[in-house]
C-alpha cells in the first residue's frame, strides 16, 4: 500500500506500465521532481482527498526503506581502532513521531520529513546529535533545566551557560563560542522509519469549547520499530582528560540516551507527548568481529541502563590508546 495520494497516483501509472524487475523498489525519487505539481491534474482536489484521508484516520501504510545494497541503514558500525565504540539502541515508538518536511510544495500542510531521494521518513544524523547533546546537558551538574530556572528570560550564551569537559569531548565546541574549535568524538547515523499514518489536532475555541478547523498531520505511528546508531571514535591524541573520565562519560552517554528516548521524546510537539519510545535492545560493538554485549529489554528493566552494556562500554573506552 502506498503512503500518500501522490504515491497512489504514481502506483496507478505503474500498474498501467509496470517497471522492469530490476527497477522495482527504486521508482520514488522525491528529490528529482516534485510530483505534487507534475502529476496532479487538479491540485485542489488532490489536497481535499489528502485531507479527507487524514481526518478520517487514514489507514497505516508501509513505505520502502532505502535499498540495502547502498548500506545506508547501518545497524551497528564497525569500529576500526581500539578505543572506538559502536552503540545501537533498538526502540519501538509509543506515541506518534513527527518532524515537518521542508519541501516547498505538498498537498498536506504538515507532511512528515522524508528523505529527498527515497521518500522514506527519517530522522537525520544532525538531528540526533542535537537531541542527544540537549539530553546530555540535562544530565550535567548543574543541569540545563536548573540553569534556565536560575536565569529566566535570558539567552543561553548571555546567561553564562557552558558545556562541561565531558559534553565538549563528546559533541565538540559550539561554533562561535571559541576561536579554536575541537570536533566531538560522536558520529551519528540517520534513522529510517517504515510506516506512515495520520493524526489530527483539533484546537478548541475557548468560548464554544469546540473545534472548527482540524489540523491533519502525517506522522510515523506508534508501534513502529527503529534504531539509533552512533559511533564513538576519538581521534589519536584526544583521550579523556583524566583516568576517571571514562566512567563518567559512559554513564552520561547511556543515561542521556535512555532518558531521551523514554522520558523526553525525539519528535516535534514533545509537549503533547509525541516521540516517546520503549527501548527493546541494546547492542555494543568494539574493535573486533564479535559484539561486546547485547541486551534485550526482557533481560533488564527499562528504567535502567543494563549493567552488562555499561561495563562493556567502559572496558572498550579504557582499551588501548585510551587511559
Amino acid at each position: 500500500m502506498t503512503f500518500d495520494a501522490l504515491a497512489w497516483r504514481r502506483q496507478q501509472i505503474r500498474d498501467a506500465q509496470p517497471l522492469a524487475p530490476e527497477r522495482k523498489g527504486y521508482g520514488y525519487l522525491a528529490g528529482l521532481a516534485d510530483d505534487c505539481l507534475a502529476t496532479a491534474a487538479d491540485p485542489k482536489e488532490m489536497q481535499q482527498t489528502y485531507r479527507r484521508r487524514a481526518c478520517s484516520g487514514g489507514a497505516m501504510a508501509e513505505v520502502q526503506p532505502p535499498p540495502k545494497e547502498l548500506g545506508l541503514d547501518c545497524a551497528l558500525p564497525q569500529p576500526l581502532l581500539p578505543g572506538w565504540l559502536a552503540l545501537s539502541v533498538a526502540f519501538e515508538l509509543q506515541t506518534p513521531w513527527f518532524a515537518k518536511d521542508d519541501r516547498p510544495f505538498h498537498p498536506l500542510d504538515n507532511p512528515v520529513r522524508k528523505d529527498p531521494v527515497f521518500g522514506t521518513p527519517y530522522l537525520s544524523a544532525s538531528s540526533w546529535k542535537g537531541l542527544l547533546r540537549w539530553a546530555c546537558r540535562m544530565e550535567q551538574e548543574p543541569g540545563l533545566l536548573e540553569h534556565l530556572e536560575a536565569h529566566p528570560g535570558q539567552d543561553l550564551r548571555e546567561s553564562g551557560w557552558a558545556d562541561d569537559p565531558i559534553n565538549r569531548w563528546l559533541f565538540g565546541d559550539e561554533k562561535g563560542v571559541s576561536e579554536r574549535c575541537q570536533r566531538g568524538v560522536l558520529n551519528f547515523y540517520p534513522t529510517w522509519f517504515d510506516q506512515i499514518a495520520y493524526e489530527v489536532i483539533n484546537p478548541h475555541s475557548r468560548t464554544r469549547r469546540a473545534g472548527t478547523h482540524p489540523i491533519p498531520y502525517e506522522v510515523v505511528p506508534a508501534g513502529t520499530e527503529a534504531r539509533l546508531s552512533l559511533l564513538l571514535a576519538p581521534a589519536p591524541g584526544n583521550p579523556p582528560s583524566t583516568a576517571s573520565e571514562p566512567e563518567r562519560i559512559v554513564s552520561r552517554l547511556l543515561h542521556a540516551t535512555r532518558h531521551l528516548l523514554t522520558r523526553y521524546g525525539i519528535s516535534a510537539k514533545r509537549t503533547a507527548g509525541w516521540g516517546l519510545a520503549r527501548i527493546t535492545r541494546w547492542s555494543l560493538q568494539g574493535h573486533g568481529e564479535e559484539p561486546l554485549a547485547v541486551c534485550t529489554n526482557a533481560e533488564s528493566p527499562e528504567a535502567s541502563v543494563p549493567e552488562r552494556i555499561r561495563e562493556a562500554a567502559l572496558n572498550a573506552i579504557r582499551s588501548e590508546g585510551t587511559p
